[in-house]
């Protein structure tokens, strides 16, 4: 039997990929200082790829403890450039700041998804996506960031490949939708074979 499905979290374009999936679900959005994890983890040495796993295991703990009848998603994402972690940019000039330190070089985006049930976690995921970002000139650098703020306040890095974003990559290798922010394929994937999607 199917069980109700819980996103644990508050970003609309996760919830977007749910509901264009047909996939129905109720979101919730969790408590959790995100950055003081984050601190600490890399305190401990965590790799990106663990603190991204992390991150997702606690929002899905978080929900999941007062929902443990229902099948709850816990995402997160980190982008790993040469090992250091960018966090979502708090003002224009820290947008621009991220983007002249990425610009003509490779990051990577890891995106993370926990399914709990029962206070327990069920299935995880880390999606990984490598891009390369052209050398763009500081003008133009200045301007996508005038243009586009605030909305790349929620985007780590400073940029949204689903916007004005895309202009600045010459190529990426990996999953779109891991890009946004959530790994939908594996995930429906695990969905369909524990019968909570029909197939």
């Amino acid at each position: 039997m199917a069980r109700q499905i819980v996103l644990a979290s508050g970003s609309a374009i996760r919830g977007q990929m749910l509901s264009n999936a047909g996939i129905a679900f109720e979101a919730i959005v969790p408590r959790v200082d995100e950055e003081m994890i984050k601190i600490a983890l890399q305190a401990e040495k965590a790799t990106p790829r663990d603190i991204a796993d992390a991150l997702a295991e606690t929002k899905a703990r978080k929900i999941g403890g007062k929902h443990p009848d229902k099948l709850v998603i816990g995402c997160d994402q980190v982008l790993d450039f040469d090992g250091q972690i960018l966090s979502k940019p708090q003002t224009p000039d820290e947008a621009k700041e991220q983007l002249k330190a990425l610009r003509g070089k490779r990051h990577s985006l890891l995106s993370a998804v926990v399914v709990y049930h029962e206070l327990e976690p069920l299935w995880r995921h880390v999606g990984q996506v490598r891009l390369y970002m052209r050398d763009i000139s500081d003008s133009y650098l200045n301007e996508y960031v005038e243009r586009n703020w605030p909305s790349l306040q929620s985007s780590v890095g400073g940029y949204k490949l689903e916007e004005e974003g895309v202009r600045l990559f010459s190529r990426i290798e990996g999953d779109y939708f891991t890009i946004l922010g959530l790994p939908l394929i594996e995930m429906i994937n695990y969905l369909t074979a524990s019968g909570d999607l029909k197939a």
